[in-house]
């Protein structure tokens, strides 16, 4: 467990081999969603084995926005009191660190779609906590998020704010993570991916980032964009075997080389 603002605390469920010796030095993998009223737990993924098999450690935070403790969890973290999210998320990062799992230097987050913004605005906020970030189809101008898209953006308004209301706007301008990018910062190394067939979350939202970050990050680490131009929202329904074991085998090699998972075994 860890303990977040306002003394508030949560599980972290952490996946690994028998036997770990916790010396801090495991790659790992702490992954998120916090929104939309949305249970995350975990459960069993070929994806999560095959990096467990290799050596990893795999965590899953628990953060408010979610439905794991009632309807209250859930509005402490939507609206002006999102921040709460993301204060829960890096919580958990530097609880792992704690408990020797660990450290900076192998320490990678993941997250797609709200998750995408989980992991945006806990890279834009705590920099030096990451090794590697991966974000897909992801909200990260949050001022101008609902301008992006042509479909129905209730939901997320419901979620996030409205940017025409003065308060929520500035909620959502202190944690956008678009805006929080400051020129000469060391950045994680960070693979964004977007669909051109979203119409949930639009691809410019990765794109302007993936840009954005290029240009300002001091780390020389890369950050890359992987855009598919028949994808859809978290690759779309119907995405077929193929193309989504591409998927997987992309996003764990990058953060494999970046956290140096399978080196000891060279």
């Amino acid at each position: 467990w860890f303990t977040s603002t306002g003394g508030v605390r949560a599980p972290v469920y952490v996946m690994h081999k028998v036997g770990l010796d916790l010396d801090g030095s495991h790659p790992t993998i702490l992954n998120g969603y916090g929104g939309f009223n949305s249970n995350t737990k975990p459960g069993f993924s070929t994806t999560r084995l095959a990096w467990l098999e290799a050596g990893g450690v795999y965590a899953v935070a628990t953060l408010r926005g979610g439905s794991e403790f009632g309807e209250t969890w859930h509005q402490d973290g939507m609206l002006e009191n999102k921040q709460h999210v993301f204060d829960d998320f890096i919580a958990a990062a530097e609880k792992l660190i704690e408990a020797g799992f660990t450290d900076p230097d192998h320490l990678a987050i993941s997250g797609g779609s709200n998750g995408g913004l989980l992991v945006g605005s806990a890279m834009t906020q705590r920099p030096e906590l990451f090794r590697a970030v991966l974000c897909t189809y992801p909200d990260l101008d949050m001022v101008r998020f609902y301008q992006f898209t042509e479909t129905n953006n209730m939901p997320a308004l419901l979620e996030y704010g409205d940017a025409s209301i003065p308060n929520q706007f500035e909620a959502m301008r202190r944690y956008s993570p678009y805006q929080a990018i400051r020129d000469g910062v060391k950045y994680p190394a960070v693979m964004l991916t977007t669909g051109d067939l979203d119409t949930r979350v639009s691809p410019l939202q990765g794109r302007k980032m993936a840009a954005r970050l290029q240009a300002a990050t001091a780390s020389g680490l890369p950050v890359v964009l992987w855009y598919d131009s028949r994808g859809g929202h978290a690759g779309g329904r119907g995405r077929p075997i193929s193309l989504r074991i591409e998927d997987t085998v992309r996003e764990l090699a990058f953060l494999a080389q970046q956290l140096g998972l399978g080196e000891e075994a060279n």
